[in-house]
Parts: structure tokens; C-alpha cells; sequence
């Protein structure tokens, strides 16, 4: 009886959600064509862009970030590896949605975040929400974007934002959350507005706990892209599928390391600055 019950509950849902797709998936793909647009015109810059001028950006900008010569080098030392192995393009790929993920997660999530740490009954409704999707497994999540959009970029950048969004929003309501009570009645004192108190004191002191949120939306963004290439997701997770289905080793494993030296050039840059900026603070107040 219990599972016949399921069973009927699944199907109306399922035959719900259906319905849903066909009235609105055009309109909703239709909303992210730009945000398409935007991922094609960056991949295509990344593609088009001679090596050695992306080698010396990228360089430039993990330098200014970090002023850490150990990571600059290596990162010159990673990209040109993974550039002599052949995998330059699918690399550029998926720096390319990366980079476009975690500024959707970023501009979604910041805002939340926000929102979460001024209402105690806003962070009660988000921090459930917030759990289910860091617990749910991640091929769980391709099921109903798939049913709603199809097969495709949007999908796919649709499938790692979801995924990678939570951290920017949990570090975001600590961060602001643990701001000193004091620091905030000296604000007040001073006559600041909400507006003037949450972009001059609660966001700059909140910044190394948002960097650090931001810092692992990255990562969990390039945890999905392997698993995101299941719905047409270009770039490094496309050889890794390869290399599962005909029993690649050699491929599966060279790609996965292309993988994981995006993943630690992000998380020791992200991490250097975040550092920085907590010095920083603290001679600004010391």
C-alpha cells in the first residue's frame, strides 16, 4: 500500500513538473540567454587570445592578488604543464565557466547572505534550504534541470551554480554576523545609515569570511564541472567522462590533474588575499 502510494505521489509530481517545463522552459531559458552570451563571448576570448599574453594576465593578476612569489611561480609552472600536455583549450573552458559561476554565485549569493544575517526568521527559512543542498548528491541536482531546459550550457551553468552558491551565502551571514557589536554602536554614534553602516564597517570587516566563502564556492564549482559535462558542459570534465566510459587511465588522470592545479592556483590565491586583507585590518586598527 505505502508503495503505491509512493508511486502515485511521484507520478503526479513528475507530470506536474512536466507541465511546468513545457509552459515556461522557453522563458526561462530565454532569461539566460544573456548570461550565455556572456559565457561564449569569455570563452571564446580565453580561446582566441594567444597563450602567452593569457599566461602573463593570469600571472599578473595571481601576483597582485597574493604578492606571493611561490604561487605566482606556480602558476606559471601549472599553466605551461597543462599547455605542453595538450589540454590548453579544455582548460580555458573551464576557467571560463568557472570564473562566469562565481560571479552568478557571488552577485545571487552576496545578497542573501546579506539578508540572512539582518533577520533571524530569513536565516531560520535559508539555513534548511542551504543544508539540502549541500547534502543532496550532486547528480541529483542534473534531474530537474534537465527536465526543464534540456541538454546544454545553460543547464549545465545553471547545475554548478546551484551546487556552488551555498558557502558564499553561509560565510557571508558569519561574517557580518560576527562583527564586533561595538564597532557597530560607534557607527550609529556617528550618525551612519543602515546603508552607510553595512558597506563601511559590516562588509569590509566581513571581508576575509566572505573571501573564504568565495574561496570554497570555487572549489565546489570545479567539483560539478566533471559532473556537469554529463549535460554538455565543455571543457576538462568532457576527457574525464571519456576517460570513464572506454577505461582511459592515462587520460582520465592528466585531466583530473589539469583539475586540480585550476583548483589550488584558486585556492591559494583566493586564500592570500583573504589574508592580506585580514593584515590589513588589523593595522588599521592596531
Amino acid at each position: 500500500m505505502n508503495g503505491s502510494l509512493l508511486r502515485e505521489g511521484t507520478r503526479a509530481v513528475d507530470q506536474a513538473y512536466k507541465a511546468f517545463s513545457r509552459a515556461w522552459g522557453d522563458t526561462i531559458e530565454a532569461i539566460f540567454r544573456p548570461l550565455l552570451d556572456f559565457l561564449l563571448w569569455f570563452e571564446s576570448l580565453l580561446l582566441t587570445t594567444p597563450w602567452w599574453i593569457v599566461l602573463l594576465v593570469a600571472t599578473a593578476i595571481v601576483w597582485f592578488s597574493s604578492h606571493s612569489r611561490k604561487i605566482t611561480i606556480g602558476t606559471v609552472v601549472a599553466l605551461l604543464l597543462i599547455g605542453i600536455f595538450g589540454m590548453w583549450e579544455d582548460t580555458m573552458r573551464t576557467l571560463s565557466i568557472i570564473v562566469v559561476c562565481t560571479l552568478l554565485s557571488i552577485v545571487i549569493g552576496l545578497p542573501i547572505g546579506i539578508l540572512m544575517s539582518r533577520s533571524d526568521r530569513v536565516q531560520a527559512i535559508v539555513s534548511p534550504i542551504l543544508d539540502v543542498m549541500q547534502t543532496m548528491p550532486s547528480f541529483v541536482y542534473l534531474i530537474p534541470i534537465v527536465m526543464l531546459l534540456g541538454i546544454g550550457l545553460i543547464p549545465g551553468l545553471l547545475v554548478v551554480v546551484i551546487y556552488a552558491m551555498p558557502p558564499i551565502i553561509r560565510l557571508t551571514n558569519l561574517g557580518i554576523r560576527l562583527v564586533d557589536k561595538e564597532v557597530l554602536e560607534a557607527a550609529d554614534a556617528f550618525g551612519a545609515s543602515t546603508w552607510q553602516r553595512l558597506t563601511g564597517v559590516q562588509l569590509p570587516l566581513a571581508l576575509p569570511t566572505i573571501m573564504a566563502g568565495i574561496n570554497q564556492t570555487i572549489m565546489m564549482a570545479l567539483a560539478m564541472v566533471v559532473v556537469a559535462s554529463l549535460i554538455g558542459v565543455r571543457g576538462l570534465g568532457q576527457p574525464v567522462l571519456q576517460a570513464i566510459t572506454n577505461q582511459y587511465f592515462a587520460q582520465g588522470v592528466m585531466n583530473g590533474l589539469a583539475i586540480v592545479a585550476i583548483a589550488i592556483i584558486f585556492d591559494r590565491t583566493s586564500q592570500a588575499y583573504g589574508h592580506r586583507l585580514q593584515r590589513h585590518r588589523e593595522a588599521a586598527h592596531g
